[in-house]
């Protein structure tokens, strides 16, 4: 019998029954827990792009200016130049999760492609790296080169043979290791000075090429291609080596790719001019540049007007030839400009900062395509 009045004396421990109900719940909820662990870690076969950060060229990144320049002098800015990217995942090394590829589905800035379109089957990381590394520091000479010679400045280059375009006549009669030096007379000190030389030339012409060959000068009559535009061409590739006038110096070492080089072309220009052409407005844009001056086509555009945006961008400068992937996907606020070349680059920045920027091309349905 139980007595009250003892401390000691208590009943047996009868632990509670639990419902099938509460079960139910217990189970269910511990296997959605281990279904959103799933969903955060297990890899899919798609990568995922989103707008990733955007940097002022013009600025600094972790205290130490993206643009040095030396032997010219240089004046100060007051606004600001944003190069754009991508983040991505889904890469070597860094696969997409599951859940990752269901944000991306469901965000409208975001962009989800099975990973073969994106990455070689058989590239590593470290590959895919070292590529992208190399794509920069190209990107950084040839926006340094073109810019200078928006400048007016002379940029010599030696004008080295790479290979040559099988199925050309040059194929057969230049080598690799060959140094361009004339073309029908007409000294090329400068890789620019070679372009505008074709550009007198209608395809189908024989020109007369000067090399020089292990030590000796050679004259070579090559009978010139068709490109693409329906311009003349040699058929060579050339690997030019550049004896700049100016030490232009670019530090930025967390990005990779090519499609900085209009705003690294921008930034070098902003910089060695008296006019604050962007005069306190935030400017982004992107583009591939040749060391002619041209703006090529990049990827993931629209990532990129959207990260613009997002960092307080209210212009971009937009490649031409990416003006299809553009209409339709300007976020509110954001003026866009086309461009083709670095002189209309140069031309749209000065009249945004005057503020003279109405009559400025943009990316319009008639355009794209």
């Amino acid at each position: 019998m139980l007595d009250e009045n003892d401390p000691f004396d208590v009943p047996p421990y009868e632990p509670e029954r639990v419902s099938p109900r509460s079960l139910m719940l217990s189970v269910g909820m511990l296997v959605t827990a281990v279904l959103l662990a799933l969903l955060v870690v297990l890899p899919t076969p798609y990568a995922v792009n989103s707008p990733g950060p955007t940097r002022d060229v013009l600025g600094e990144h972790d205290g130490t200016p993206l643009i040095q320049i030396s032997g010219a002098e240089t004046f100060d800015s007051t606004g600001e130049l944003r190069l754009t990217t991508v983040s991505g995942t889904g890469g070597p090394g860094f696969p997409s999760t599951i859940l990752g590829a269901l944000q991306g589905w469901l965000s409208p800035t975001s962009v989800v492609r099975p990973v073969e379109e994106l990455y070689p089957p058989d590239a590593s990381q470290e590959q895919i790296d070292e590529a992208n590394q190399a794509e920069m520091v190209s990107s950084q000479e040839n926006a340094s080169v073109a810019a200078l010679t928006e400048l007016g400045y002379d940029v010599p280059a030696t004008l080295v043979v790479a290979g040559t375009v099988e199925g050309t006549d040059a194929a057969d009669k230049v080598e690799k290791g060959d140094v361009i030096v004339a073309m029908n007379g007409s000294p090329v000190p400068d890789y620019q000075s070679l372009i505008d030389d074709l550009d007198a030339v209608t395809a189908g012409d024989t020109i007369t090429l000067t090399v020089t060959r292990h030590g000796q000068t050679v004259d070579l009559p090559i009978v010139t291609g068709t490109k693409d535009d329906g311009g003349a061409q040699i058929g060579v590739y050339i690997d030019p080596t550049f004896d700049m006038p100016v030490d232009v110096k670019i530090s930025i070492d967390d990005i990779g790719g090519p499609s900085a080089g209009t705003m690294f072309a921008l930034g070098i220009i902003d910089k060695m001019t008296p006019e604050d052409e962007a005069a306190g407005v935030d400017i982004a844009g992107t583009g591939t540049m040749d060391v002619t001056g041209e703006v090529g086509p990049i990827g993931g555009i629209r990532q990129k007007l959207a990260g613009a945006r997002r960092d307080g961008a209210t212009w971009f400068l937009a490649p031409a030839s990416n003006c299809d992937e553009v209409v339709g996907h300007v976020p509110d606020g954001l003026h866009v400009v086309k461009i083709s070349t670095l002189h209309e680059a140069r031309e749209a920045m000065t009249a945004i900062g005057a503020g003279t920027a109405g009559s400025l091309p943009t990316c319009t349905s008639s355009t794209a395509g």
